[in-house]
């Protein structure tokens, strides 16, 4: 009853909504409090909705005694229909009617990894993939195999016969197959302190299980950068890359500081916090340093590579070939900490090197392979590319006769997050102390400006374990070419690049795994699902004619009728857009077109256009594809244009082109947009007073760039993680350094500091989209993860807080367990269906 006394207001609207979290319980209530709403309240939430409730330490009122209250402060209250507050009738409305349709776009699988094996019976070949699908009740991806047999009768006939039902993968973290493909390696990782369990399988069984305590190592890395699993020849032996064992911490009781510590179950005793130790940043909170293990599968024996600095970070590992003294090296790449670790997630401009490392030795005594202990035995590590700033994914040919790998140098020698890869190769040798010093051959170099129909530059974002066709030098890789990503061919030694994926194609390839000499890959557009293909080497007459591409009838991309009717009522063209205000001050590369990629509906019914979104992508240095997107398939099916940018600074174009933006963020990339926008409207393809736009991270700041810059341009933004404020970020996020490149160019990366001066504080401001707020008048919602270390959620807070004080209209909705990506199922679900919501309550 003492809170009910309490209450002082006779309506209360709030227009912020969460999800479930103890995080914004204190901020709301502090921020309640402020306007004197409740002296003591907490706030829970209902799938989307923010509301209120009152506690006490015993009671907690439920919402009918709250409205009770509310009620009997305001004399004029009347009785009215009960809803989640923040949502009037239109919205549930819409919210009902959208979010079905989200659901089905939604539940549509993707492939993850995909390999292949020579058949048993010697016909045909057998393929594997690894399939996912968002399961928003559980709030996970849902893992599964799915298995088929290929057979090819001629090129221009293959039949794929797929098993009937895929195998959900519960609780599996990643798995690897032997190169034979006689075995499997499955893994586990552990939930709190539990050990990690492998599992190896042969064809019919499980047979070997193994549990790996914590004492010896934590998790295995399953992501992108630091992952490695790699097989030895004979599969025997298994290295990888798992979290280094936990440090020791102190122990302390009520006497003091415990000599000798105790087990974390003595309840007389707790364990204190230890040193702080730096990590990678974004996605990597919590994770210990990755370090290189070696296990042995007939024994289940484990040991940590010897001889590696601990203040070497330690990613995706392979067997080298034998040397000349029998001993087996490991050749990994390793990124250097000696000072701070910054943020390395999606960041390419963080100095690596390959090394070569001896592998822990085994000998065969009564029949069985023991661990031979080598502790006391000098143990080397080589760098094996001195000579270059970046070198990672090693690839060792077939034969062994050569080291393949990527590079980011111009990322790293620039300092942008991004930029153009070189491919380069060095010639292996089995005598170990010429590595040091082995030649590093450019087979493709970084390119500057590119003539059109030619290779713009390489930009590979993976390549696959086995790269290699039968001739032992060609590799196939997917790249991205402007706004589309293709399949090249690569021949290592005669350094012939070969666009291989139709060349009349917009749509987006993406190499999937081979079959031989033969390729299984996934093409896709904006507009269509995505669709599996097997490409066979034919007579090579011309260049272009050297590849032969069959389709592959597949349900693993099924979708409903009425989303299949919905996208086949749309279509997709890439636009070229000229650079506005060109000055002699440019790069020839940077005066070029850049491209927009607009769908829109094939039939129009009246010369009415469709409202649009202008869709822009984060980075800045990264690029918009023509492949199929959900999120941007249910967008277009609700009834809205799309205009998709990648404005100057964009992956794919050069890197003349890409290195003109650092230095002129929230200038040429805010002109580049209001360029293609305008592009657009003259067209006649979309109507001036129906414009949207929506961006996260970099496309974020854009977002809020230009509805500052351009404040009647736009009826509706979105921003999800926006960088609002640099002079704010810079001493928030886990990459600083990105705040000085893309604001004072490339020199930033040598003038980079945790402590700006005044100056560079003031320069930070300037850059920002917070200093055009007076301006804003669009109505904005903003998507916000709460554990986000990118782009803090300080960042859109403060923004959003500001609008609003000036009379703006705006919704936030904060995440509390996302990070920068907002990715995980609900989440993602809900910040669609809200986009869709927003623009269509704007654009009536």
């Amino acid at each position: 009853m003492s809170s009910c006394a309490n209450l002082r207001m006779s309506r209360v609207v709030v227009d912020i909504t969460t999800s479930t979290s103890n995080w914004c319980v204190n901020y709301f209530s502090c921020h309640l409090r402020r306007y004197r709403f409740l002296p003591s309240t907490t706030l829970s939430h209902r799938s989307t909705l923010l509301t209120l409730r009152t506690t006490s330490t015993s009671t907690s009122l439920s919402s009918k005694i709250f409205s009770a209250s509310l009620a009997m402060e305001d004399s004029k209250a009347v009785p009215i229909k009960e809803m989640p507050l923040g949502l009037d009738t239109t919205t549930e409305e819409e919210y009902a009617s959208q979010s079905k349709l989200l659901q089905e776009f939604t539940s549509i699988p993707s492939i993850d990894k995909a390999w292949t094996f020579k058949s048993d019976d010697g016909i045909g070949s057998q393929a594997m993939f690894s399939i996912s699908q968002p399961n928003l009740l559980a709030n996970k991806r849902r893992k599964s195999i799915l298995s088929t047999h290929i057979f090819k009768d001629n090129n221009s006939s293959v039949n794929f016969r797929w098993s009937p039902f895929p195998v959900e993968m519960t609780g599996v973290s990643t798995i690897v197959p032997s190169p034979s493909g006689s075995k499997l390696f499955v893994v586990r990782n552990p939930e709190s302190e539990s050990p990690s369990q492998f599992e190896i399988w042969g064809s019919s069984q499980l047979e070997k299980e193994f549990h790996i305590p914590q004492s010896v190592h934590g998790s295995v890395y399953t992501d992108g950068w630091f992952e490695g699993i790699s097989w030895n020849s004979d599969e025997t032996l298994i290295a990888y890359v798992a979290e280094e064992p936990s440090p020791s911490k102190p122990t302390f009781n009520d006497l003091g500081y415990k000599k000798g510590g105790s087990t974390d179950k003595d309840c007389s005793s707790w364990k204190g916090q230890g040193d702080w130790e730096e990590e990678w940043g974004e996605t990597y909170a919590g994770k210990r340093q990755p370090a290189l293990f070696v296990i042995n599968i007939n024994s289940g024996e484990v040991q940590a590579v010897k001889g590696i600095k601990k203040s070497l970070s330690i990613g995706q590992v392979v067997w080298a070939p034998s040397t000349k003294d029998m001993h087996q090296f490991l050749v990994f790449v390793g990124w250097s900490s000696d000072t701070r670790k910054l943020g390395i997630k999606y960041c390419y401009n963080r100095p690596c090197a390959l090394y070569a490392v001896k592998a822990p030795i085994y000998k065969s005594e009564a029949n069985e392979l023991e661990l031979k202990d080598s502790s006391t035995e000098d143990v080397p590590v080589f760098n094996l590319t001195q000579q270059i700033s970046s070198a990672f994914f090693p690839r060792f040919s077939p034969d062994g006769k050569y080291l393949v790998f990527l590079s980011a140098r111009s990322s790293v020698d620039s300092g942008a997050h991004s930029a153009t890869d070189s491919l380069h190769r060095i010639d292996w040798s089995t005598d170990v102390t010429l590595w040091p010093s082995a030649k590093i051959v450019d087979v493709i170099p970084v390119v500057m400006s590119a003539e059109d129909g030619h290779l713009p530059g390489l930009y590979c974002s993976s390549f696959l374990s086995n790269p290699w066709l039968s001739d032992g030098c060609t590799m196939i890789i997917s790249s991205f070419w402007r706004s589309s990503q293709v399949i090249l061919s690569v021949n290592v030694l005669s350094m012939e690049v070969l666009r291989i994926s139709p060349a009349e194609s917009n749509f987006s390839w993406n190499v999937l795994t081979l079959d031989g000499d033969n390729i299984v890959a996934v093409s896709s557009s904006p507009v269509n699902v995505p669709q599996i293909k097997y490409g066979c080497i034919v007579e090579k007459k011309t260049k272009a004619s050297a590849w032969s591409w069959l389709d592959v009838s597949s349900s693993i991309f099924k979708c409903s009728e009425k989303v299949r009717s919905l996208l086949s009522s749309l279509q997709f063209s890439i636009m070229e857009i000229p650079v506005k205000d060109v000055s002699d001050s440019l790069s020839k590369g940077a005066t070029k077109p850049f491209e927009a990629i607009f769908v829109s509906s094939n039939s129009k019914k009246s010369d009415a256009c469709n409202p649009l979104i202008v869709i822009l992508h984060g980075g800045p240095h990264s690029v918009s594809l023509t492949s199929f997107s959900k999120s941007s398939g249910f967008l277009s099916s609700i009834g809205f244009s799309l205009l998709i940018v990648n404005y100057r600074g964009s992956l794919g174009f050069g890197e003349e082109a890409l290195q003109s933006l650092p230095g002129k963020v929230g200038q040429q990339d805010v002109n580049d947009v209001l360029t293609a926008i305008d592009h657009v409207i003259d067209k006649g393809l979309a109507s001036p007073s129906k414009i949207t736009v929506l961006g996260g991270s970099h496309g974020g700041f854009l977002t809020t760039h230009l509805i500052g810059q351009a404040p009647d341009k736009f009826v509706a933004a979105v921003a999800r993680n926006p960088v609002c404020n640099l002079a704010l970020m810079v001493g928030t996020t886990d990459i600083p350094d990105w705040c000085y490149v893309e604001a004072c160019g490339s020199k930033g990366k040598d003038i980079f500091s945790e402590a700006p001066s005044a100056d560079y504080l003031t320069l930070f401001h300037s850059k920002s989209p917070i200093s055009h707020l007076s301006k804003v008048k669009t109505p904005t919602l903003f998507l916000l993860g709460a554990q986000d270390l990118r782009v803090p959620v300080s960042n859109g807070l403060q923004y959003a807080r500001a609008l609003r004080e000036k009379g703006g209209e705006v919704k936030v909705i904060v995440f509390p367990n996302d990070v920068h990506e907002i990715g995980r199922p609900q989440s993602d679900f809900e910040s669609f269906l809200n986009i869709g919501v927003w623009f269509r309550k704007y654009c009536k």
